[in-house]
């Protein structure tokens, strides 16, 4: 009984040891933070865009639109 106890313990901590040694995987938190990166620029990139549109290119279509529209038919 007290050499599979003693076994137990043993493996889990070889376990843990293995675990602890491998630089293979890559970490939770890694995978987090290229996430949240990701993220933010994902927003950034929008809001720039966003900003774009109503500012530059949205007023000079509506003006377009309304001298095409405007006609007066002289």
């Amino acid at each position: 009984m007290f050499k599979k106890i003693r076994n137990k313990i043993n493996n889990a901590a070889l376990a843990v040891q293995t675990a602890i040694a491998n630089k293979r995987a890559e970490g939770y938190v890694d995978s987090g933070v290229k996430i949240l990166i990701a993220v933010v620029i994902g927003a950034l990139l929008l809001g720039l865009l966003y900003t774009l549109f109503n500012s530059t290119i949205m007023p000079t279509v509506t003006q377009k639109i309304i001298k095409l529209f405007s006609y007066s038919g002289t």
